[in-house]
């Protein structure tokens, strides 16, 4: 269990833009004998998200999200070869972003986690278009596609992207996940969209793809349709932590 000093210790520096500083407190972490996994899943997503809330509500300035937002994906890139390394699952997993997402460190731990959880993960981050997208599935043919967004202007693209999926038809195994602020603060909106999977942090992630079944051949998916999200208990994720 991580304490919140360490979290408070670390968001401090980062909105200085500190790196050393940051640096220092996750090395003390991992000395303490915290793993690298659990770093990224107690530290550096939290804090990921308390600083998406606090430019939202106007407590930091622009300046300071770009500061904290690149030295935590400095720490992130720096602990990624800590992770451990799970055998091979031999499941394809594709990530990628909203077109115009400028914030990709959500959607690089899931990548991270997911691959340290032997999963093969291609991540394409951000800037591509649907069809640029829909080219790769088409070549890779993953069991999952993870869109991360975080705002609501990115709505509409990712609501294309899942329509033109569906539309298709090409790839009916495939589960569509969805993360990230933009699903996170707008109640049902994954189910609206269509997507098969919710997940609010990477552990999630990684529960909800490890266990969930692919859908039938036959199975009628409408806008709305009501389905329980399930719950997550430490004892239940597939990461070691």
């Amino acid at each position: 269990m991580i304490k919140q000093n360490i979290l408070a210790r670390y968001l401090e520096p980062l909105l200085r833009g500190d790196r050393r500083a940051c640096r220092g407190v996750i090395e003390e972490a991992l000395q303490s004998g915290i793993p690298a996994n659990s770093v990224y899943v107690d530290i550096a997503w939290p804090v990921m998200v308390e600083i998406e809330r606090l430019l939202r509500a106007d407590k930091i300035s622009p300046v300071q999200e770009h500061l904290a937002t690149r030295v935590n994906r400095t720490i992130v890139d720096q602990l990624q070869n800590k992770l451990p390394r799970r055998p091979r699952r031999y499941k394809k997993m594709v990530v990628c972003c909203a077109p115009d997402e400028l914030q990709e460190l959500g959607a690089q731990m899931i990548t991270d986690l997911f691959e340290s959880d032997g999963w093969e993960v291609r991540f394409l981050g951000g800037g591509l278009t649907n069809d640029d997208i829909l080219a790769f599935i088409h070549e890779y043919g993953p069991a999952v596609l993870s869109i991360h967004g975080t705002t609501p202007r990115q709505a509409p693209d990712v609501r294309r992207l899942i329509d033109t999926i569906k539309s298709v038809n090409a790839w009916p195994e495939m589960r569509i996940m969805v993360s990230g602020g933009l699903f996170d603060r707008a109640e049902g909106l994954w189910q609206e969209m269509e997507a098969d999977l919710y997940a609010a942090t990477a552990v999630e992630a990684l529960h909800l793809a490890a266990n969930d079944t692919p859908a039938t051949p036959g199975e009628q998916r409408t806008i709305n349709r009501r389905r329980k999200r399930r719950q997550v208990t430490p004892e239940q994720v597939p990461v070691q932590v």
